[in-house]
């Protein structure tokens, strides 16, 4: 039997969780049974650079998803394609009518990576999207909190769904968290005192606002600096609020990083401040890193990931004040407990190895291509 061609169909390959997810997919595929194939926007990735040189990379000359339908068919057609594997809501809609438009044989698997949903439109928009994803071959949701939003919000039967946790690629962590810190970046940790970090888009979701109002909050307690990962269009907001604070000099953005690993292994703690996730890829990062971290119990993965509180801290959305209780409780940890909860931690991001995450990935694979197409 020969290869088989999964397509892999993203906006871009750039600094969010969904890119690195298909990375860590494509890069650790058994190229003995799979051949990856990598279809984006015409958008550059920073995660493009990560991705191994025999992926079949290939950028349709169109920015806009909605006319990347036809386009992505025609590829389904040219290069024999398999099966379709697809994230993101609009993303998988486009990759589920593509292969459908492509009339051949070719199947499509979509993963839903998110706790969507909550206003009227935003219900309405959810209905349709089930609709779309009912045409598919197979539905992965990223934890059993999303799998339930699907079933109550998009309407899917249980039956058609799996779950299939993130894959973190724990061989390149250990690797990465030891490279140097720039000069700069050194003496943010050479300053004295706690290093808190906490990685993520600058945007509503994330709410670094909480955290920084809690951070605000634990001055008097614990002598410590902040560090922000990543970069979106609250950036000025936050720093409007951080100036208001008195906190000037205390907080640091230091953007995207492409290696967030040798931050993250550093710090003394990281915060999770989401409203909302479908598993937190960061979280897993963070233990497997050796890094205690402190979460929102947001639906649904900071709990899962860290088993209830077992692995970590969880502190109610929104909620500064209970916030910083955690990171100051997190914080002043006797020694002896914080070393075993960072041992615990470790073992336990092994549960999410790419290595192991992958194979269930190509289980799902071979019994979708085994199966005869849904039409």
């Amino acid at each position: 039997m020969g290869k088989k061609k999964i397509l892999f169909f993203i906006y871009e390959m750039g600094a969010g969780g969904a890119a690195r997810t298909l990375l860590n997919i494509i890069n650790n595929l058994n190229r003995e049974r799979f051949q990856p194939v990598l279809v984006t926007l015409n958008y550059n990735g920073s995660y493009e650079s990560e991705l191994k040189d025999d992926v079949t990379f290939i950028k349709l000359d169109t920015k806009r998803l909605s006319r990347s339908i036809f386009k992505l068919a025609s590829i389904i057609r040219k290069e024999n394609i398999d099966l379709v594997f697809s994230t993101i809501p609009r993303v998988n809609t486009i990759a589920t009518l593509a292969t459908f438009c492509s009339f051949t044989k070719c199947k499509n698997v979509v993963r839903e990576a998110d706790n969507l949903g909550g206003t009227f439109k935003e219900n309405t928009q959810l209905l349709f999207f089930g609709l779309v994803y009912r045409m598919s071959s197979q539905v992965v949701s990223l934890s059993e909190g999303v799998k339930e939003n699907l079933v109550s919000k998009y309407k899917l039967s249980r039956k058609r769904i799996k779950v299939i946790y993130n894959p973190v690629d724990l061989e390149k962590i250990s690797v990465l968290k030891s490279e140097e810190l720039d000069g700069s970046h050194d003496n943010i940790f050479r300053q004295g005192g706690k290093v808190i970090l906490t990685a993520g888009r600058l945007v509503a979701q994330k709410d670094q606002a909480t955290l920084i109002e809690a951070f605000r909050m634990l001055q008097k307690e614990v002598q410590s600096s902040l560090i922000i990962l990543g970069e979106g269009p609250l950036k000025q907001d936050l720093e409007q609020q951080i100036n208001s604070a008195g906190l000037s000099g205390k907080v640091h953005f230091l953007g995207f990083q492409k290696n967030p690993y040798k931050f993250i292994s550093r710090a003394d703690l990281f915060v999770l401040s989401s409203q909302h996730e479908g598993f937190s890829h960061v979280i897993a990062e963070s233990i497997a890193s050796g890094t205690i971290v402190v979460s929102t119990d947001c639906k649904s993965g900071p709990a899962e990931v860290l088993e209830g509180g077992k692995y970590g801290f969880l502190c109610e959305v929104g909620n500064s004040q209970e916030m910083s209780g955690k990171i100051i409780e997190a914080l002043t940890l006797p020694e002896p407990e914080k070393q075993s909860m960072i041992k615990a931690g470790i073992q336990r991001a092994g549960t999410f190895d790419a290595k192991v995450i992958v194979k269930e990935y190509e289980a799902v694979f071979n019994e979708v291509l085994s199966k005869k197409k849904r039409r």
